[in-house]
């Protein structure tokens, strides 16, 4: 996830050879510029300070705290400031906290037998498994019929599994092959032509199957807009059947390693409603918020919920607690992980909090944030040297500060403040000559730069070969995202079942498709079979009167050669494609001739 003030969000992938050199700023987590795009105003307020300003009115300090207190209250806080405990420096000594034992609920790692090899689509299936397919072609072909009888065009037969897998298919080959528009992918007669998709199914079924994927029961969705405005209301009905198979495999099949990263994720999407944000600031501005549970080892998605725009939360402790609670669960990861995660998230209470269950965690934070210290003795000033430290502790919980081209804050419940580490910086001379310096840097700064990145991996990985493209459907989108985590992280499952003699991600994904669409990828691609045949364009009627204007078509032969607009009712049954068919004008044969 980029960040306002970060050179780069790249910049957290980080090795083990190059961790000396990190970048100077990619501990700042700075404020985000974004807003809500929410169709109601009610929760237009807390949109504005959680997305825009990114600050959580349950943790943040009011700027306007100052000319609100009395007198009285300012003296006694006058008091407390001359009772504040100074800040230390690297050459004191800190007590190193007490070590949490790891204690997983399983062994990490593939959660499947390490000896046996499975393809790309077993691993696929994993995630999108063939009873969840079930449920969607049945919703869809509901929804389909329903778009039929309010008087849809197209043709519709119902979609089984088979052809549904293919569909999927489909969708990642043109993932792999990026053109602008559906439809290029099955342009005839040029030299643009692709000659694949065409015999997995027509133009028009994709589209039509498109069109009507549904997650949900469409019966049901009704009742549920009916409780629009009301608690009961459910705004990810429509997505949730899906969405909980994929979070229960992500879940099943692998088990975290110890550090794990807590960040948020955006999905694009321009359609305005109550739940899709703008946001200023991102690559990503109009789409879903997610906030996303990765392991930082290999970025595979762990968990993740949608940001609904609500403004009650659950335990009252405010949207940036809620959501790292919500995807922390105990009975499922075990115990002795570390959390990492950015300024938005951190704040003392939650510490705490998981500390108690037995969570170590480590972040930057806000000095405005509450029961953070806001001590000025002896603290950084801008004028401080590049790698001066300074750091408080306050019983579990430890403040660290460090200079770099700007000032880091980081707190942590794990770390101990300063253990010898140093980092590589570029210093210019007065000279103007380039050298290279060593600068002593915090632990928790340390680690917090190795691990944080576990979203951000994952986000890339999503990235290279995402199968999001334009749709009118809000839950669309979505469902395309979901593909996305599937074949992402049956991907990683492959890389740590093979690590020896794993595929590239590209080979993977290439893999995935053929085998979706039930091919192999060295089938030789043929055009089409069939004999250049002339057929009617329109099925015959009784009609008499309609007999000589039902189903005509420009003849693409005069309009391409002849620059001529003449309609024809007769066309190529192999091609397509209509042609006139004249005693006097056989644009039949001669279209066929230069197309030979």
């Amino acid at each position: 996830m980029c960040r306002n003030h970060e050179t780069s969000w790249q910049s957290r992938f980080s090795t083990a050879d190059t961790l000396q050199q990190i970048p100077e700023s990619r501990a700042v987590k700075s404020e985000e510029d974004c807003s809500s795009s929410d169709e109601s105003s009610e929760d237009s307020d807390e949109e504005w300070l959680h997305f825009e300003q990114r600050l959580d009115p349950k943790e943040d300090w009011d700027e306007k705290f100052e000319t609100l207190v009395s007198p009285v209250r300012k003296k006694a806080r006058c008091q407390l400031i001359l009772q504040q405990p100074s800040w230390r420096t690297e050459t004191s000594v800190d007590t190193t906290p007490p070590t949490l034992r790891f204690l997983p609920a399983r062994e990490p790692g593939v959660q499947l037998c390490p000896g046996e090899r499975h393809t790309p689509l077993e691993l696929f299936k994993l995630f999108i498994t063939e009873d969840a397919v079930k449920t969607l072609c049945r919703n869809t072909n509901k929804q389909a019929a329903k778009t039929k009888a309010r008087g849809a065009k197209y043709k519709w037969t119902d979609v089984g599994v088979d052809e549904f897998y293919k569909h999927i298919g489909l969708t990642f080959y043109m993932a792999m092959i990026k053109l602008d528009h559906i439809s290029d992918y099955w342009r005839k007669n040029s030299i643009f032509s692709i000659l694949f998709p065409p015999q997995v199914m027509s133009r028009d079924r994709y589209r039509s199957i498109s069109w009507n994927i549904h997650m949900s029961d469409p019966d049901e969705d009704r009742l549920n807009d009916a409780k629009k405005g009301t608690p009961e209301h459910d705004k990810l009905f429509r997505i949730k059947p899906l969405m909980h198979t994929v979070q229960d495999a992500c879940k099943s099949f692998f088990h975290p390693r110890r550090n794990l990263a807590v960040d948020e994720r955006m999905v694009p999407c321009r359609v305005h409603t109550s739940m899709t944000q703008y946001m200023k600031a991102k690559p990503t501005k109009w789409g879903f918020k997610l906030f996303v549970l990765a392991d930082s080892s290999n970025g595979y998605t762990v968990d993740f919920s949608v940001y609904t725009g609500k403004n009650e939360f659950a335990t009252g402790q405010g949207l940036s607690y809620d959501a790292v609670m919500s995807l922390i669960d105990r009975r499922y990861l075990g115990s002795g992980y570390h959390v990492y995660m950015d300024n938005f998230y951190t704040s003392p209470k939650l510490f705490k909090d998981l500390l108690a269950s037995r969570f170590g965690a480590c972040g930057t934070y806000r000095e405005a944030r509450k029961e953070c210290p806001s001590s000025t003795i002896n603290a950084l000033t801008k004028n401080s040297p590049r790698g001066s430290i300074r750091w408080i502790r306050d019983g579990p919980l430890l403040f660290v500060k460090w200079m770099d081209t700007r000032e880091v804050s980081v707190c942590s419940t794990i770390h101990s403040a300063f253990t010898g580490d140093v980092v590589q910086r570029r210093v210019k001379s007065e000279q103007g000559v380039w050298t290279t310096e060593s600068f002593p840097c915090p632990s928790p700064v340390m680690q917090y730069n190795k691990h944080m990145g576990g979203v951000d991996l994952s986000d890339q990985l999503i990235q290279y070969y995402t199968t999001q493209h334009k749709s009118l459907k809000w839950y669309r989108k979505l469902f395309l995202h979901f593909l996305d985590i599937a074949a992402t992280n049956a991907y990683i499952l492959h890389k740590e079942l093979l690590k020896q003699d794993s595929m590239t991600h590209k080979a993977f994904m290439e893999e995935l498709a053929a085998q979706l669409c039930v091919v192999t990828q060295k089938s030789p691609v043929k055009k089409s079979g069939g004999v250049h045949m002339p057929v009617p364009g329109a099925d015959m009627v009784t009609d008499k009167s309609l007999k000589a204007s039902i189903g005509r078509r420009t003849c693409t032969h005069c309009r391409m050669r002849r620059g001529k607009t003449i309609k024809t009712p007769w066309k190529c049954e192999k091609c397509d494609v209509f042609l006139c068919l004249q005693p006097d004008r056989n644009c039949f044969k001669d279209w066929h001739h230069e197309q030979d």
